[in-house]
């Protein structure tokens, strides 16, 4: 029986394999373990990005493993613009921008669904402007 009162507890909506999976499936990559080096790359550097609240309430909706990616990186001290994440992340690993790109939007539609749509509201108002796209949102610039 449960509280009503108490913090509800999230569990993950769905497992790491099935994370995978969708990131498989999302990115049409011919393997689960290309998809896995997709995932682990950009779960990486969104930890990199990513302070606060969020992190901490993206940690908790994500499975296990891919939270222990997420929160095993140290922030940096200067946050990247989305354009500047994805240059980073193909730095990182000497691939060009575009396939970088693609995996950086295949891994984060992914986590957007994990991460709802409220979560994911305030994880991009916490970071610098860029990172909608990556996410599979709009970004909407204010009126001038």
């Amino acid at each position: 029986m449960s509280d009503w009162r108490a913090p509800l507890q999230h569990l993950p909506v769905m497992t790491y394999e099935q994370m995978l999976e969708k990131v498989r499936y999302e990115g049409a990559y011919p393997t689960r373990e290309r998809a896995e080096e997709a995932v682990r790359l950009v779960l990486a550097g969104l930890g990199r990005q990513l302070t606060g609240d969020e992190r901490v309430e993206l940690a908790a909706r994500l499975p296990f493993e891919a939270a222990r990616i997420l929160t095993a990186q140290i922030p940096d001290t200067q946050p990247l613009t989305g354009w500047a994440f994805v240059k980073d992340l193909a730095a990182r690993t000497s691939a060009p921008v575009g396939p970088t790109r693609w995996d950086t939007g295949s891994v984060l539609a992914a986590v957007a669904v994990l991460a709802g749509p409220d979560l994911l509201t305030r994880i991009l108002h916490r970071l610098p402007s860029g990172y909608a796209l990556l996410f599979g949102r709009a970004e909407l610039a204010p009126a001038a």
